[in-house]
């Protein structure tokens, strides 16, 4: 037994220096014995640990937490997929998988149905948003996280799953028995003429068609009348396929012209890529909405649009991910997903973050030194830098929660309300709802028995105050001063609800109109206090401030939304 064991591993290691020396030929044959010598090594050790360890050991995991941890000394985007993970990487990259059409979120020891997607077998058969889900195939989803219930969930088109269900306000449970589809999630969610001859676009994510939806997108907006100027959303968008990322670029450059360039250790990966069709329209003004969140491909497409002068981007600093990832086949249907290469957009700058680590909580980039930023110009000679990110040209604060609303949302305290509040109120006209001050009134009462509570900063830092005072062994002393600023800073929670009033109703709003009218409905409700969609609405209406941003004649302050005259 043991002998057929050492002889799989000679067998493993053979393979591998076999594997090795076929790409000796273009890799670097100083390294091949360095290579092969500790691939060796590792392979005898695992070997042993295997055999002689005293207690049981499981291969795949140990092998899996090895991997794991050699990779972790490159950057965070180069990773191991095992062929269990292999249906969620095809997710992230064509937006497709075999499903019910959901998306679930935890509520105690259940999942819940948190958003139904239009039209798909979750929706079709009557779920709605706040349905729990107790049971799967008559097997209790009791203390099943969410990663555990979706794995579930999913499954060949074709097939049938069998659910129990419990409803928000009804004594009975009920059965609902669904057949998966082949669920295509939307990469553009919603698009419109919003106001005053000015269209909106959303995207996602930069899956397959990406580029297609858009320019469809743009056309039926164009069909329905003189369409004035266009905002591309890309805030929040994590990237996705290179190809698609060009294409978007295409939908608003003319033919020809370079989106963006790699390069790599591997001369064959050095390449650029330009636009090969048509623009769908190369002279409608463009706004582009980034934040921290937009990443990748959005980065390659607000990069492209800025150093072309083709667009004004509007919003903060973005992720600052200039990495392309090959995925390269393994064994047993395992896959490396591998930096290979770094991109550059038009004018030769690369918008990877300099340092991979250290970032703000909000995952935005950290403070570069001027030391390490070059400038570069845009086509009309504006100057742009690298070192971190796309750097709009209208920068505006970022909008952060009040601490009371992150724990409303957190503890899905204004998603439980609305789950009741549905039940008792018809279905509105439009999405771009508003709510009464009983409504507001119903909610107070609503979370007056409900766990909300959080630490404000003060508070934290006054407690590590007390706690420091006492390791020192003098907290006597300050006990009366700490209780007295304590009683000082203690926050009210009702209060601290009616200050943000304001906020607290227009996610409110945002979530009725979500279970009326899906995703786009929650889309276009935020659409109406969302302060950086106006402000490039207000950009895209004056054509002078607009053209004089991408001359370089007038430019934004950074940290402010005032323009000044250079």
């Amino acid at each position: 037994m043991i002998k057929k064991f050492i002889r799989k591993y000679q067998i493993a290691v053979t393979a591998i220096a076999v594997s090795i020396s076929s790409i000796v030929g273009y890799s670097f044959v100083d390294d091949y014995f360095e290579v092969s010598k500790n691939l060796d090594i590792f392979a005898t050790m695992f070997r042993e640990i295997n055999i002689y360890y005293v207690d049981p050991v499981d291969p795949g995991k140990l092998m899996k937490k090895g991997i794991d941890e050699m990779l972790s000394d490159l950057d965070p985007y180069t990773n191991f997929i095992p062929e269990s993970d292999i249906e969620d990487y095809r997710f992230m990259t064509t937006g497709q998988y075999g499903g019910i059409g959901a998306v679930i979120r935890q509520k105690g020891e259940f999942a819940v149905i948190s958003d139904p997607y239009e039209g798909f077998p979750a929706q079709k058969s009557g779920l709605i948003s706040g349905d729990i889900i107790l049971e799967i195939d008559g097997r209790s989803a009791k203390g099943k996280k969410t990663d555990e219930i979706s794995h579930t969930l999913k499954g060949s088109p074709g097939t049938q799953v069998k659910l129990l269900i419990r409803r928000e306000g009804e004594d009975t449970t009920f059965i609902k028995t669904l057949t998966r589809e082949e669920i295509k999630v939307k990469s553009v969610p919603y698009s419109g003429i919003i106001k005053d001859g000015i269209g909106y676009i959303k995207l996602n994510s930069f899956t397959e068609n990406a580029g297609r939806d858009i320019g469809n997108a743009l056309k039926e907006m164009k069909a329905k009348g003189k369409l004035n100027g266009v905002v591309l959303d890309l805030r929040g968008n994590p990237g996705g396929l290179l190809n698609e990322a060009i294409n978007v670029s295409n939908v608003f450059i003319e033919k020809g012209k370079e989106i963006v360039s790699t390069k790599g250790k591997m001369r064959d990966l050095d390449r650029t890529y330009k636009s090969i069709n048509e623009a769908i329209d190369k002279d409608i003004s463009v706004a582009v909405l980034v934040n921290s969140g937009s990443a990748s491909a959005s980065e390659i497409v607000s990069g492209s649009l800025q150093d072309l002068d083709r667009a004004v981007i509007v919003g903060q600093r973005t992720f600052g991910k200039g990495l392309v990832q090959t995925t390269r086949p393994l064994s047993y249907n395992s896959q490396l997903k591998i930096t290979t290469a770094k991109y550059y957009v038009p004018s030769g700058r690369c918008i990877q973050a300099l340092d991979y680590a250290h970032r703000n909580e909000d995952g935005s980039v950290g403070k570069i030194p001027d030391s390490l930023v070059t400038p570069y110009k845009t086509s009309t000679g504006r100057t742009v830098y690298n070192g971190g990110g796309i750097l709009p040209d209208v920068i505006l604060p970022a909008k952060k929660p009040s601490a009371i609303v992150s724990s409303l949302l957190g503890k899905a305290i204004i998603f439980d309300f609305v789950t009741s509040y549905v039940r008792h109120h018809s279905k509105p006209a439009t999405p771009e709802l508003k709510i009464s001050d009983a409504d507001f009134e119903d909610f107070q009462k609503f979370i007056a028995s409900k766990d909300y509570d959080y630490t404000t900063k003060s508070e934290k830092s006054l407690e590590e105050l007390k706690k420091n005072s006492e390791d020192e062994s003098y907290y006597a002393e300050l006990k009366t001063d700490i209780e007295a600023l304590k009683s000082k800073l203690s926050h009210n929670k009702l209060d601290d609800v009616l200050k943000n009033k304001d906020e607290i109703v227009s996610l409110i709003q945002d979530e009725i109109a979500a279970r009326y009218f899906y995703q786009s409905g929650r889309i276009r409700s935020a659409l109406t206090h969302d302060a950086e969609f106006e402000k490039a609405i207000e950009i895209l209406k004056d054509s002078g401030k607009y053209s004089g941003i991408l001359s370089g004649a007038i430019k934004a302050d950074a940290g402010s939304d005032d323009l000044i005259k250079r």
